[in-house]
């Protein structure tokens, strides 16, 4: 009968598992394959140590970076960005506000740092308006745009 040991994985492995899970496998195919391959290592009680806190140090980061955010939130939703544009006599625009516009609008007047491709913009009228910023998995601002005719 093979013996079962528990090996720490590397990176994914098909059928096996996910870098970072602990996975048991035979005798044989771990000494074999995982570990002669670099693809996993013995699940010992230093090595399972490590891995406790990498995580910790990962879910601190991220609990940090979810509270930088939530500040950043605060800050935006706090003003109200104005936007001069070229519009028609009827308040119409010639094209729409792109979140490229914004972002070098909040950059301009909160001196901020933006991904364009976070914020979600589809302003078409002059007049106030408001756009979605995603700043975190769970935290989205919401910021008030006035857009105003030149």
């Amino acid at each position: 009968m093979a013996t079962k040991i528990q090996v720490i994985l590397l990176e994914d492995v098909a059928g096996q598992g996910r870098k970072g899970e602990i996975v048991t496998v035979s005798d044989g195919y771990a000494h074999n394959f995982l570990l002669k391959g670099k693809k996993g290592v013995l699940a010992t009680p230093e090595e399972l140590q490590k891995i406790e806190n990498r995580k910790k140090k990962e879910a601190k980061k991220q609990e940090e970076e979810r509270n930088k955010s939530l500040e950043l939130k605060k800050l935006l939703e706090s003003k109200v960005l104005n936007i001069p544009v070229k519009a028609g006599e009827n308040g119409k625009l010639f094209g729409a506000i792109t979140s490229k516009e914004i972002a070098s609008q909040i950059k301009d007047e909160l001196g901020l740092d933006i991904d364009k491709k976070k914020i979600e913009a589809n302003i078409k009228n002059l007049g106030p308006d408001e756009v979605y910023i995603k700043l975190f998995t769970d935290v989205k601002a919401v910021i008030k745009v006035n857009v105003i005719a030149k």
